[in-house]
């Protein structure tokens, strides 16, 4: 259990960025698709939204009252797990219990901010660190 930590912190980096590679390298290429081993099983559905160009303060402002209730309460009903404010102060994240943008994009176009079209968003599924398998052994990579 004590070298399970440093191991960690020295190959997680490197598998994911493997991952990563590996799926860049292929995108737009004729070569064989990724192995199912190193796509995770989508658990929720990353929101980003940013203002749209044009849109002003003001207008966000506007809406934010009705915005911030019906967030409360796709929250409350479990369909938005997290959210957070983005540290670059351009806009809020969203974790959205859903396996598939479709299924996402149905939830955040509820929302009286998508409703007035005053957002963009962009919507990354999301699951588990696939890397992690090679940890547990041969029968966890199927």
């Amino acid at each position: 259990m004590k070298l399970l930590i440093p191991f960690l912190t020295a190959v997680l980096p490197v598998a994911s960025l493997a991952q990563s590679s590996l799926a860049q390298s292929q995108a737009g290429t004729a070569s064989p698709a990724l192995p199912a081993a190193a796509i995770p099983k989508v658990s929720q559905v990353m929101v980003l939204e940013t203002p749209r160009r044009g849109v002003t303060f003001k207008q966000i402002m506007a809406v934010m009252p009705s915005e911030v209730e019906a967030t409360v309460k796709l929250y409350l009903e479990g369909k938005i797990r997290e959210w957070y404010s983005r540290g670059d102060g351009k806009g809020v994240i969203f974790m959205v219990d859903a396996k598939t943008e479709d299924e996402a994009r149905a939830i955040m176009e509820t929302l009286p901010l998508a409703k007035e079209q005053l957002m963009d968003q962009q919507y990354i599924p999301v699951g588990p660190l696939m890397p992690l398998r090679f940890l547990v052994g041969p029968g966890a990579q199927q």
